[in-house]
């Protein structure tokens, strides 16, 4: 009884020794942006070529016309923390799968509500929540292993693009900022007392993002009457003095910004004013 109790203990240890670990054929990636005033995250699986042709008729990988995981294993998810537009259409904050059919010349793009399905076995047309097309481009290089990226990333846009082999295909997306930094500067600065930070955020979110010149003024007055040794201000109402084409205003601004950067020595700010006295 104890000889036989000692095998079994003894393969059981066996088999848990045998155990190999081997690297993923498709490791998995979580790409974290943050995006406008939230993030965007995209997980999926990077398969790599070695040697096999990608997006054809006919081929192995991601053939023309075939609804496509958009990456390997489970489907590609993509999760927005805001309301995003894509394909001319607002995207509710959430997780969504993102599934293409590839094309030669176009290629359909699928923002679908499964985001928790196997490779694209469990998708379902009904569940899309918009598709769209977009035109592919040819790229120089080859990208051996599929990779997605967010750029040209602003305010208010950016581009999920996908890479693989010689093909790389641009998603636009955007999101709407304005409204909900519109109440934020609303409510600080209705307070009876004012972080005087807030004055320059302000100013530069009415002059860099919703073109309000003229309320980008007077928050740059207002920061500038907060700070009178500030450079930094200074050049600022320049660049809105400029946005209003008051050539006068601005070159006010940028003489005081170039007078108070020479004085606290910062050669940096003091080039930004030149550049700006040299424009008008």
């Amino acid at each position: 009884m104890k000889r036989i109790l000692f095998s079994v203990l003894t393969l059981i240890g066996l088999s848990t020794q045998a155990q190999i670990k081997m690297p993923a054929a498709s490791p998995t990636q979580t790409l974290s942006q943050e995006f406008g005033l939230g993030k965007i995250e995209i997980s999926y699986s990077r398969p790599s070529l070695k040697g096999r042709s990608v997006f054809g008729t006919g081929t192995l990988l991601a053939p023309f016309g075939d609804v496509w995981r958009t990456g390997a294993n489970g489907a590609t998810k993509l999760t927005f923390s805001d309301p995003v537009n894509i394909g001319n259409k607002t995207i509710a904050a959430g997780s969504y799968g993102l599934f293409t059919i590839p094309g030669n010349g176009e290629w359909t793009i699928i923002i679908n509500t499964n985001s928790k399905g196997w490779g694209s076995f469990d998708y379902k047309e009904a569940e899309d929540v918009v598709r769209f097309k977009v035109a592919p481009e040819t790229t120089s290089t080859s990208t051996e292993t599929f990779t997605i990226n967010i750029d040209n990333i602003t305010a208010q846009t950016a581009t999920i693009s996908l890479n693989w082999g010689k093909t790389k295909v641009n998603i636009p997306i955007s999101t709407d900022i304005k409204p909900t930094v519109r109440a934020q500067i609303e409510a600080a600065t209705s307070g009876a007392t004012v972080n005087p930070n807030v004055y320059q955020a302000a100013a530069t979110f009415y002059l860099e993002i919703d073109h309000d010149y003229n309320k980008a003024l007077v928050f740059a007055d207002k920061a500038v009457a907060s700070n009178a040794k500030a450079y930094w201000l200074q050049l600022m109402k320049a660049k809105v003095h400029v946005a209003l084409n008051d050539k006068k205003g601005a070159k006010a601004a940028a003489e005081a910004c170039k007078q108070l950067a020479t004085e606290a020595k910062n050669m940096d700010y003091v080039r930004s004013a030149d550049e700006v006295l040299k424009a008008l």
